[in-house]
């Protein structure tokens, strides 16, 4: 958890940066929420692997593709959602939500399989 927490720290640092290195033009004004919807989706998405891991990987995998479900439909209502209510500049929040999906998905999947390596070897 605290590694997710390192990440959404740097991503931080790289909004603030962007500003000031010219660049925000390539985030949507609701960059902020975007990343809280993946920060609140990895919190419950470590404690739904914590849950399953719990007995000694046993349940693990039905825990895994609940929370590959999970995160589907979650990301589905909430870009339609957003949509619905009217946002301006939809490409441009569509493609900063589909490339902080694709960095915390990559993210949680070596972090996963990190965490898995340790645990085969006990």
């Amino acid at each position: 958890m605290i590694r997710t927490l390192i990440l959404t720290f740097i991503l931080i640092i790289v909004f603030f940066l962007a500003k000031y290195l010219g660049f925000e033009f390539l985030l949507h004004p609701k960059k902020w929420l975007i990343l809280g919807f993946f920060v609140a989706f990895s919190v419950l998405f470590h404690r739904v692997i914590e849950f399953g891991l719990r007995e000694k990987q046993k349940n693990f995998i039905p825990f895994y593709l609940a929370t590959v479900v999970l995160r589907l439909i979650l990301c589905v209502i909430f870009i339609g959602v957003e949509l619905y209510l009217g946002l301006q500049q939809q490409e441009l929040f569509i493609l900063n939500f589909f490339v902080l999906y694709l960095f915390y998905t990559v993210f949680e999947i070596w972090n996963l399989s990190r965490n898995l390596r340790q645990n085969s070897g006990k």
